[in-house]
């Protein structure tokens, strides 16, 4: 394999003899759609995402598996058949008793920690065995140490090793770690995706591991992704400005989505029926990310759900566009799904958390939670929820991003909890001549450079009943970002992406900052870094 990404994929089949590995000399070309694919980003990734392409690759692999008699002594070894993840492996054997696979990827650099992985799909006991291998390492020699174990709890052990090519982008694979975590600072399991790296390179998905290594790159057609989301075996994700793929573990594209004349942006969710509810900008009007739209999973349908114009008539009539361009005047950048029709949307051109009730039927503003003094003069002002200062002054947000809704058991009916990111940053391009020095402590320029400004993360209890009210229950500064950025509540700890500084962070639940990387932007701005652990997809517990 020849460092220069890619000259071909390889057909790699494996002996193992006596513990020693060997690895044949003949390589086999699939085909030459795999050869494009890999010369170039652009042709790369839109052929990859394509059922063509796909189609042909799985009758290759079945074409092959038929004809060789794979096993743990002759396992069926591809690197990235379907193009998804550059840093993987395809992997097929038959083993002659039901055993469960595990492996562990190694390299000779000692302070490059080995990562370790079950297969989903190995989960129980089984004599046939087909899963993919995320997490090599590129231009290493990394050494795959699989581990068949049977159900007495015996095992035995298969090595092989493998030399990666370079990345296709120019990502870091060793991330700068501006704080190291403590031997008594928990960590949690999983992989920090990076989704979205804005810039006018080529565009991926990114997998790092908690040393800060590079552990997965997918391929995007374009723009980026903007989360991930599991249903039924497969992983979902943006890979343009109108697609959206579907992705089983194998790394094999089972579906494409094309939302039409409708651009994504930002955000999406499942409904109750699994059908993906999408944040869009209708390409025919003149406004821009004000739209949601539906797609269903099953059919590929995409229908119009709604505009926002609809329902803020009045306010959008006062609203201008600047330098004639088309008019983002609401800028919705996060949508919740709560079931039962109901939606919350974050609004970072007012700064304002909107609730949708009656979403598909008959959809309408049941209250907002935002900065009394901007819609002072609007007939949504009665909209607005009581800020409860009881236990403590808060400010509003400005310009907040990635707004989860959580709803604990400790809870009363009509309450729970909404966490952000609150970017702490004033400004409405649409409305200029609102003054966001109202709220306090507010920044209005984005100059992100000296470090006198912070961000925040900002938890409120939200409570729908007759006090209609939201309280301020957490806050702690964070690096200061005026756009886009991300919080994620996960195992107990915080997830936090201030983007336009290039840093992500773990922290504890407290707000104690655990760890924290430093990305090289190759732009502006990290857009949003969430943790997956992958379970039920790549990996079982």
């Amino acid at each position: 394999m020849q460092n220069t990404k890619r000259e071909k994929i390889k057909l790699l089949i494996l002996f193992l003899t006596g513990g020693c590995c060997v690895l044949l000399s003949g390589l086999v070309l699939l085909n030459s759609h795999i050869l494009e694919a890999s010369e170039s980003n652009i042709t790369s990734a839109s052929t990859i995402y394509t059922s063509s392409y796909q189609d042909e690759v799985e009758e290759e692999l079945e074409n092959k598996k038929n004809k060789g008699n794979y096993t743990e002594d002759n396992m069926l070894i591809i690197e990235n058949p379907y193009g998804t993840n550059t840093l993987s492996l395809y992997v097929y054997f038959t083993s002659k008793e039901a055993v469960s696979v595990s492996y562990e990827i190694s390299v000779q650099d000692t302070s490059i920690p080995n990562f370790e992985g079950k297969p989903a799909s190995e989960s129980d006991y089984s004599t046939k065995h087909e899963f993919q291998v995320i997490g090599l390492l590129p231009e290493q020699k990394n050494t795959i140490t699989f581990t068949l174990e049977k159900e007495n709890g015996t095992k035995k052990t298969y090595s092989y090793t493998h030399k990666m090519g370079s990345l296709l982008g120019k990502e870091e694979v060793q991330l700068e770690n501006t704080k190291a975590s403590q031997t008594k600072d928990y960590v949690t399991d999983g992989l920090y995706v990076i989704l979205g790296n804005d810039s006018e390179e080529k565009d991926f998905m990114y997998y790092y591991d908690n040393a800060g290594v590079i552990r997965g790159e997918v391929p995007l057609i374009g723009y980026r992704s903007h989360r991930l989301l599991f249903q039924d075996g497969l992983m979902y994700y943006s890979i343009s400005t109108n697609k959206m793929a579907a992705v089983n573990t194998l790394g094999k594209v089972e579906k494409v989505y094309d939302t039409g004349q409708y651009n994504l942006h930002h955000d999406y969710v499942f409904d109750d029926d699994g059908n993906l509810l999408v944040l869009a900008t209708d390409t025919e009007k003149n406004t821009v990310e004000d739209q949601i739209i539906k797609i269903d999973t099953k059919t590929g349908e995409v229908s119009h759900v709604l505009d926002l114009e609809d329902c803020f008539k009045s306010y959008k009539e006062q609203c201008v566009s600047e330098d004639d361009e088309e008019m983002d005047w609401m800028h919705i950048n996060t949508i919740q799904w709560l079931g039962n029709g109901q939606v919350l949307l974050s609004s970072r051109e007012t700064s304002t958390i909107i609730f949708i009730d009656d979403l598909y039927e008959n959809p309408q503003v049941k209250y907002m939670i935002g900065e009394e003094s901007f819609w002072e003069n609007t007939e949504y002002k009665d909209l607005l929820l009581e800020k409860d200062e009881s236990s403590q002054s808060f400010s509003n947000t400005g310009g907040q991003h990635s707004i989860t809704y959580v709803k604990d058991d400790t809870l009363d009916a009509g309450e729970y909890y909404l966490y952000m990111f609150n970017n702490n940053f004033g400004k409405s391009s649409t409305n200029p001549s609102y003054d966001w020095n109202h709220i306090d402590g507010i920044e209005t320029s984005a100059t992100v450079d000296d470090g006198s400004k912070a961000s925040y993360f900002y938890k409120y209890k939200v409570d729908e009943n007759n006090n209609n009210t939201y309280t301020l229950v957490q806050s702690f500064e964070v690096p200061f970002s005026p756009y886009v950025s991300s919080v994620q509540e996960y195992d107990g700890n915080l997830i936090i992406d201030s983007g336009m500084k290039g840093v992500f962070g773990e922290y504890d639940a407290d707000g104690n900052l655990i760890q924290q990387f430093k990305m090289k932007l190759s732009d502006q701005y990290i857009y949003r870094v969430y943790k997956y652990t992958f379970t039920d997809f790549y990996f079982s517990e």
